[in-house]
């Protein structure tokens, strides 16, 4: 978390794909230009990770007091000494509740219908998050729906996510905790900028509330 950002409302997320071309200063440029509650990593399709990359990234991250969240198995969060798991899938919830609670966090998407945050709501998940990691367009009108439900109902935090800074401020709007910035606003060299841009409108639909 950068200290020169208050959170007036919704804080941020960001998503990144954990390939060979990732590098620890592009994630840390990013981190720090924002209020970043936390970051989600992708590793390849094969599950596989770059042992000393993944800390490079990891430090890059922890050290400005944001969680670093692997989208993967428990197990190489925990040789890795990250702050907990993403679980994309609902199958694999449970075993990470089991192998991870209480002492790191554990989040939850993959959530295909109400039902589903629903009984993740009760599993003692540290947070729901609606829309896909990887947004599809057409996506969006869906997450928000779900993220503006919730939001009213439940006290479990969501996490809402966006592929367009006007994504980012409908999200925050509609009552988001927390709004993730996926890949296509993390991947390119202006990241920084598009998460400073990506905050500039959470603090302005925060002090609207």
């Amino acid at each position: 978390m950068s200290a020169s950002h208050p959170a007036p409302g919704a804080r941020l997320m960001l998503v990144f794909a954990l390939s060979p071309a990732l590098e620890a200063a592009h994630v840390e440029a990013a981190v720090t230009a924002g209020d970043v509650a936390a970051v989600v990593l992708r590793p390849a399709a094969d599950g596989a990770a770059e042992p000393g990359q993944l800390a490079a990234v990891a430090e890059a991250i922890q050290k400005h007091d944001a969680a670093v969240l692997l989208d993967g198995p428990e197990r190489l969060a925990v040789a890795a000494r990250l702050d907990g798991v993403h679980v994309a899938a609902l199958p694999g919830l449970e075993s990470a509740l089991k192998a991870l609670k209480p002492d790191a966090i554990v989040g939850a998407g993959g959530l295909a219908s109400r039902h589903d945050a629903m009984v993740v709501g009760e599993s003692g998940a540290d947070y729901v998050q609606f829309g896909p990691l990887v947004p599809m367009p057409g996506d969006f009108a869906r997450t928000l729906d779900l993220v503006t439900w919730w939001a009213e109902v439940f006290e479990v935090p969501c996490v809402g996510v966006a592929s367009s800074l006007d994504e980012v401020e409908a999200l925050a709007a509609g009552g988001a905790d927390f709004v993730a910035l996926a890949e296509t606003l993390t991947a390119g060299s202006d990241a920084a900028a598009t998460v400073a841009a990506a905050q500039a409108r959470l603090d302005a639909a925060g002090t609207a509330r």
